[in-house]
């Protein structure tokens, strides 16, 4: 019996102390009823095979998952960690660049302070997703263990278990038409780019030079003249995230969102237009310094007309991808 010993030792040693010698006797009971009268360790031996894993067993004294999370609950667990975590990456990232960018002083090249975003940007997004999966994790455990339920089917995003009508909310999109998180989360760093780089222009944009024994700076813009303009760049601000919010709650691209697309490509054009037509923007150190290397003969007209026609050739060619990956046809508008 010393085979039969360990066993219930094992199986007890996972059990709450108050449970253990009620369940001891009825497990000693069970083993006795299923062997034979003149049993052999063989027929030990398969008595424990069929009562299995001594710690499954006693999970199942327990009524105790044995898994984390179990796949009752493990697809949605999947389905919210893939929504939750780019977004608290993209935050996260989002605001240690504008906080980076805003807290420049000038004694860093640009290029050192982007090396410097995208290493500490690095840094923190990992933090930020190992926080997002314990949390989640976390939550989801508490979920397995404290709701109870006899069927193990998966629950969709409804809190309901699937069925075929769950179908009729699902859409049939081509690759070509979705619009990528990747889009998404590009287009808002593009926004704090160019946004914090418009507050905080005579520090950041500009020409740098470097001699021997210093590091020379000339800001390009006159940053008084230039925060004139704020109302229209809060607005321009407003209106890129609010096309950003309409591409992340569509998913897809469609005919109105194309429109939309369109106007809002060619309405930072027209601000630029505006903007820039007042030459009042540019700081005359700057102007003076450029036509000294270039001998007076840089013209800043032709820049002004150059910079416009390649925004507004950007503008068509965006317009023009919304609108064809909108119209591309479904190959079949239903799922039978």
């Amino acid at each position: 019996m010393k085979l039969v010993e360990l066993y219930i030792q094992e199986v007890m040693r996972r059990l709450p102390e108050k449970n253990r010698e009620d369940i001891a006797l009825e497990l000693t009971s069970t083993i006795e009823d299923m062997l034979p009268e003149d049993y052999t360790e063989d027929d030990v031996r398969e008595v424990l095979t069929s009562l299995g894993n001594p710690a499954v067993l006693a999970s199942n004294y327990q009524d105790r998952p044995m898994h984390l999370i179990g796949p009752r609950y493990y697809d949605l667990y999947m389905t919210l960690l893939k929504i939750i975590f780019p977004i608290s990456a993209a935050i996260t990232f989002i605001v240690l660049a504008a906080t980076s960018v805003l807290n420049y002083s000038g004694e860093s090249s640009p290029v050192e302070i982007i090396l410097s975003i995208a290493g500490n940007g690095v840094v923190e997004v990992i933090g930020t997703g190992m926080q997002v999966f314990f949390w989640l994790t976390l939550i989801f455990a508490i979920i397995e263990r404290t709701v109870s339920s006899d069927s193990q089917v998966p629950i969709t995003m409804k809190g309901k278990e699937w069925t075929p009508d769950d179908l009729k909310d699902i859409p049939y999109v081509p690759k070509e038409k979705r619009i990528s998180k990747m889009e998404i989360f590009g287009g808002l760093i593009w926004t704090v780019i160019w946004s914090t780089c418009y507050f905080k222009a005579s520090s950041i944009v500009g020409l740098y030079e470097k001699s021997e024994n210093e590091r020379m700076f000339t800001p390009f813009f006159d940053q008084d003249v230039l925060m004139g303009y704020w109302p229209l760049v809060v607005l321009l601000i407003v209106l890129e995230l609010h096309l950003l919010l309409r591409k992340w709650k569509a998913g897809i691209w469609t005919r109105k969102l194309a429109i939309l697309n369109a106007v809002y490509q060619f309405i930072p054009v027209a601000a630029f237009m505006f903007i820039f037509r007042n030459m009042e923007v540019l700081n005359p150190e700057f102007t003076d310094r450029i036509q000294e290397l270039f001998n007076g003969s840089f013209n800043f007209q032709w820049l002004y007309l150059t910079v416009s026609v390649g925004l507004l050739v950007t503008a068509v060619i965006n317009s023009y991808e919304g609108f064809k990956k909108a119209l591309k046809m479904n190959g079949t508008d239903r799922v039978l």
